[in-house]
């Protein structure tokens, strides 16, 4: 379970704790204001039946005036052949009809609360009563509550996970200006002494791989330079390159992994910073190695549509489980026991900063592989 909780799940579970304990406590509130009016409805009714039985002037004072103090609740009465004898509290001010109005105010009372009976020997009233405006926005508040709250959440959120990617942003910049300005100096230093090497006739071949070491680091420099600024997008064939990565890729893979193309066009152009795009596939073929542990196969497939380009990549590793391909993303989530966690974190970042594009995890089971989608926009 604990791989489900979080803060957020803390702050939901409050929050819905909250909303909880002030329904209940207005549920209660609302049935003892409920009581009370049922109470005053049943005066209201001995009132009624006081004027017409008595004919004491203090009594049927008395009565005239529990009647007129009500103000609130609204009510219909009815005589003995169920016709309307009277209404109070109903607001017909404005309908066109007010004898329709208080037809329909009749059926929701019935709906609601049993008649309360004034007998008076001689014949009966049935008061039909509904409720007051106070109670009525007692019952609605809870629900109120509620979407305030839910509102105020998201709005938490959304501030608190607009911090937070800020927060990475300023990191990820600072972290590679400081990568590359570190790598820039030894690099300098490397170049000299291959320099050297070359002019004392060293072995050919030597030098020329410390070369290629060489160049490699350099596009390692210059990618995470790239990474703190916003890159230069060129029009480029997407196949050509891919077809690059996979060659530079297969050479670096066990014997027994295959890394495969597919592509139903040979040109593909798409705007992309190739240094980084590189780097994109680099990381998503090397989690691929690792899921499969030195067998199996990769295949990349390029779908070219009219507005959009996909590249996919899948592997028959291990698969991701369900309750981790949402983290897969996120800095420092890992699987590995030696690893960062920070090559698709970065991966999505330069996709979809820098290429407007979306990188996510498009299938996954376990025991049967992973497949990645990389959508790049005309």
């Amino acid at each position: 379970m604990r791989q489900y909780l979080n803060w957020k799940t803390y702050l939901a579970i409050v929050a819905l704790f909250i909303v909880g304990a002030s329904l209940y406590y207005t549920s209660q509130l609302a049935g003892k204001l409920a009581d009370e009016e049922k109470k005053k409805v049943e005066e209201l009714a001995g009132a009624l039946k006081t004027l017409i039985k008595s004919n004491n002037l203090q009594e049927t004072a008395f009565a005239s005036n529990i009647i007129a103090q009500n103000t609130t609740i609204p009510l219909i009465i009815l005589d003995d052949n169920g016709q309307i004898a009277d209404s109070r509290n109903i607001d017909t001010l404005h309908a066109v009809n007010p004898r329709t109005v208080v037809k329909l105010k009749l059926e929701e009372f019935k709906k609601n609360h049993p008649p309360i009976v004034a007998d008076y020997g001689t014949g009966k009233n049935y008061v039909y009563y509904g409720e007051s405006y106070l109670l009525t926005q007692l019952r609605y508040f809870p629900y109120i509550q509620l979407a305030i709250i839910i509102v105020f959440l998201l709005v938490v959120l959304f501030a608190l996970s607009v911090a937070n990617r800020s927060l990475q942003n300023q990191v990820w910049v600072g972290l590679s200006k400081e990568t590359a300005h570190q790598l820039g100096t030894p690099l300098s230093s490397i170049e000299a002494w291959l320099e050297l090497l070359r002019d004392s006739d060293a072995n050919h071949d030597a030098v020329t791989e410390m070369q290629k070491d060489l160049d490699r680091l350099k596009l390692v420099a210059d990618r995470f330079s790239k990474v703190g600024s916003a890159p230069q997008l060129e029009e480029q064939n997407l196949v050509a390159r891919l077809e690059d990565i996979v060659a530079y890729m297969q050479r670096r893979s066990p014997s027994k992994v295959i890394i495969t193309l597919h592509s139903e066009q040979k040109e593909v152009p798409v705007n992309i910073s190739g240094p980084l795009f590189d780097w994109v596939m680099e990381n998503l073929i090397r989690n691929a190695l690792d899921a499969m542990g030195g067998t199996g196969k990769i295949d990349i497939t390029v779908t070219n549509t009219p507005q959009q380009v996909w590249v996919d990549v899948q592997d028959n590793g291990k698969g991701i489980p369900g309750y981790q391909v949402k983290k897969v993303f996120t800095p420092g989530f890992t699987t590995k026991k030696r690893g960062w966690g920070l090559g698709l974190s970065l991966s999505r970042r330069i996709v979809e900063k820098y290429h407007h594009g979306s990188i996510f995890v498009k299938q996954s089971e376990v025991g049967k592989g992973t497949t990645f989608r990389i959508i790049l926009r005309r």
